[in-house]
């Protein structure tokens, strides 16, 4: 069998079984372990098994995963999304479509003390939702704009999916944050100025007014002020050099609790739930590290990600005509995987490609905008279908939606999306910008 052939095998393998429904992880275990043994045989592949294993999890690094992890459950389970969500409607009750862009203002707020996308668009879905039904809002604006609200938890540092990203290639974590502040930022108001457009055009989605708007309370920004010191806390102290991200991510989950515990929303039976779903979350993620790790050394072994460098190389595209064609089949491959397992697959692949290119940056530059396309391109992956997962999860919770309109919700948010990324993609500043106060 040629070398391209067992590429091919190896992919092969792992679509099939996950089209099985077999969990990703296993699918890209069994790949790369069918693939490894048609290779070099059984003594070659246990040895490497042994030290890949080692050397994955002895990283101090990874240990950021679960405790970023931690925070957000923290946050989930402590009531702070029904308080941001509350101070959001108020400021945007005034404006047609006002609850839906409360949402999303929410959703970003909730994404800067969680780092997962599906559990920002659970969390505020779970408090968002049930108002905008009172309140008139179609099935189709309400599911849309809270599946894509949630993307913002991974656009919005922190971000497990960037966590990983910079573990893979050895970037900075905070300078990798800091690239994705503006990004994130522009993808909310990219959110909100959809909105605003969709309900005028769209006639029936909202309410013309809202004559049951809450007043702006003390209690109001009391309630949202534990979520702010954690923040300050976390990111000031990571660009105050105060401590690294590691260390942050355990100081924000202590803070996240202690907000919460504030709160009084915390009980014994939520707290356990909080380390019992950080737990599955954490080992689900690990696993993946394992099976993908496996999977890119059978690759390797095929020699095919260095002679696909090298075609490219030969075709003479400029570097942003190859960004461009990495970005395009990231969206394709939305469809069949999600955000963790397609970055932990391709990146040690993408990335030797990218660095050995002169986009007229730095390479520490080049890497950090690199992966701030990624992630952008991952948020996108999570809302089109015939997959999305974000919108799974949102339709879901709301029973009497058909999975359809839900879809049909969430393409004035990908249509923000394309704009958004065409911006970072011409202009990379845009992005980098703010990494250069980073020390």
């Amino acid at each position: 069998m040629t070398s391209l052939s067992m590429a091919g095998a190896i992919f092969g393998v792992m679509l099939g079984l996950m089209a099985l429904r077999v969990p990703i992880a296993i699918s890209m275990f069994a790949a790369g372990a069918s693939g490894y043994l048609g290779q070099v045989g059984w003594l070659p592949f246990s040895n490497n098994l042994n030290g890949m294993a080692f050397a994955r999890f002895a990283s101090y690094d990874l240990s950021v995963i679960p405790l970023f992890i931690l925070m957000g459950n923290f946050a989930t389970q402590g009531g702070i999304s029904k308080s941001l969500f509350e101070l959001a409607a108020t400021l945007m009750g005034r404006f047609r479509g006002g609850l839906a862009m409360a949402a999303v203002m929410a959703s970003a707020a909730f994404g800067a003390i969680c780092g997962s996308s599906i559990a920002t668009a659970a969390t505020i879905t779970s408090v968002a939702l049930p108002e905008m039904k009172r309140h008139g809002y179609s099935g189709r604006l309400s599911t849309g704009t809270l599946a894509a609200g949630g993307t913002l938890g991974i656009l919005i540092p922190p971000s497990v999916p960037l966590v990983i990203y910079a573990i893979l290639t050895e970037q900075n974590i905070a300078k990798l944050f800091a690239a994705a502040m503006i990004p994130g930022i522009i993808a909310m108001t990219g959110y909100i100025i959809a909105i605003a457009i969709y309900v005028r055009v769209v006639p029936g989605q909202a309410p013309e007014h809202d004559d049951d708007r809450s007043r702006l309370t003390a209690r109001m920004v009391l309630g949202v002020a534990p979520i702010g010191a954690v923040f300050l806390i976390v990111f000031g102290g990571i660009y105050g050099g105060l401590f690294t991200p590691t260390e942050g991510a355990g100081v924000g989950a202590a803070a996240t609790f202690s907000a919460a515990m504030i709160k009084r929303e915390l009980t014994w039976t939520k707290v356990k739930q909080c380390f019992c779903a950080t737990a599955q979350a954490s080992a689900m993620i690990f696993l993946i590290f394992i099976g993908a790790d496996l999977m890119n050394s059978a690759l390797a072994l095929t020699q095919v990600p260095a002679m696909l460098a090298e075609v490219v190389s030969s075709w003479g595209l400029s570097p942003l005509m190859v960004v461009t064609a990495i970005l395009l089949f990231y969206v394709v491959l939305g469809a069949v995987m999600d955000e963790l397992s397609m970055i932990l697959l391709t990146i040690p692949i993408f990335f030797p490609m990218i660095m050995a290119m002169d986009f007229g940056m730095s390479q520490e530059m080049t890497a950090i905008w690199f992966g701030i396309m990624v992630l952008m391109t991952v948020g996108f992956g999570l809302l089109a279908p015939p997959v999305g997962l974000n919108v799974y999860v949102v339709n879901g919770m709301a029973k009497d939606v058909p999975i359809g309109e839900s879809y049909k919700g969430v393409m004035p948010f990908l249509i923000s999306d394309v704009f958004r990324t065409t911006l970072l993609l011409l202009f990379p500043s845009v992005s980098l910008w703010l990494v250069q106060y980073v020390g």
